[in-house]
């Protein structure tokens, strides 16, 4: 995902400027069927020995690409290796065995690599993992922390920046102009329930309620423009497949909320959206089934409600907030959850 969208802004540039004939792009052909067809018609499409070719100036590939026999006979300048943060160090090395220079982009406190199997020491890390250390955010002196958000509203900002961020991370001027009729910043929707695990119908019904309420109303972009809030503005995310599915059947069965994305945490990374919404479905502590560094994850939060350009919903019990913490790590986990509402309380309103 993360690199079809790079490819997508690669390929908006040269197209902006009218220069798209200058484009010797070329991309591994295994795994381009879902690519959109605007970004495969400036492609070309090949194996490792097509992609090692010297007449493209532009390569995307996978690892396996990048660690091909082809490529280190014809290695490229710069090698960018974007989502760094779920790359894995021994991928990273095989990799830039084909480059003269590395670029590491990415984040490691939104998701990280994910491992399937025991990993010794630190070796389970990600490459940026491996850079920072025991940092959180990027020292100076190891490589470029990027201090603002071009996406979010700074009502939502604020609130990433002082729990994720450690209060580093500006929203960009511009973004301070969007809004919509209902606001900016952090909503908490109240849900009453018992005794659901991975699914909630309750806080299903919240959610189409509220995409209903705001579905056709006006919202305003970064640029100053004003538009209807249509279905493609509005992500609606959980961390359970079993409450995705729900949430899918709830919002297909009326026409004006055909169309609102769905998914889990996974599947948002990179995309953005004027107003979003975060299901936890589990009703308490207690029912918690995967574990609470799964449930409380604070990259999944992270994750969920920074994609908000205006505004972020959290939908849940106060039974969950008031989960018994059973260590330092779960109690900070579960502080990060309380926060969020803290920070809805504590807001003027807008």
């Amino acid at each position: 995902m993360q690199q079809t969208h790079l490819l997508k802004q690669v390929v908006k540039v040269f197209r902006k400027n009218r220069d798209l004939d200058s484009l010797k792009a070329v991309r591994q052909k295994s795994g381009s069927a879902g690519l959109p067809g605007d970004i495969k018609d400036e492609l070309k499409l090949g194996n490792n020995a097509t992609c090692a070719s010297p007449e493209f100036q532009f390569v995307a590939g996978t690892t396996w690409v990048f660690a091909s026999q082809e490529m280190r006979e014809c290695p490229v300048d710069v090698l960018v290796v974007d989502e760094a943060g779920q790359m894995s160090l021994a991928d990273t090395l095989a990799a830039s065995l084909s480059a003269h220079n590395l670029l590491l982009i990415g984040d490691p406190l939104q998701l990280p690599q994910v491992t399937q199997a025991s990993h010794p020491g630190n070796s389970g890390r990600s490459v940026l993992e491996h850079i920072l250390g025991e940092e959180k955010t990027m020292p100076a002196e190891r490589g470029i922390f990027l201090p603002e958000s071009r996406r979010m509203h700074p009502d939502v900002c604020d609130f990433i920046s002082e729990q994720i961020y450690e209060g580093r991370l500006e929203s960009y001027p511009a973004c301070r102009q969007q809004s919509t009729v209902a606001g900016t910043g952090l909503r908490w929707m109240r849900a009453e329930h018992s005794n659901n695990t991975t699914s909630s119908p309750e806080e299903a019904d919240l959610v189409v309620a509220e995409v209903q309420r705001l579905m056709g109303t006006t919202w305003t972009t970064h640029d100053g423009n004003k538009k209807p809030l249509r279905p493609k503005d509005f992500v609606v995310v959980t961390p359970y497949n079993d409450q995705r599915r729900l949430l899918q059947d709830r919002l297909e069965a009326h026409p004006e909320t055909i169309g609102v994305d769905v998914g889990t945490v996974d599947k948002f990374q990179g995309q953005e959206a004027a107003v979003v919404f975060f299901s936890m479905a589990t009703s308490s502590g207690d029912n918690v089934v995967h574990g609470k560094d799964f449930l409380f994850s604070r990259n999944r939060l992270n994750v969920a409600i920074s994609r908000a350009r205006c505004l972020a919903y959290l939908v849940c019990t106060e039974d969950l907030l008031d989960t018994r913490a059973r260590s330092v790590d779960e109690m900070r986990l579960i502080a990060t959850l309380n926060a969020f509402v803290e920070h809805v309380k504590n807001a003027r309103p807008n």
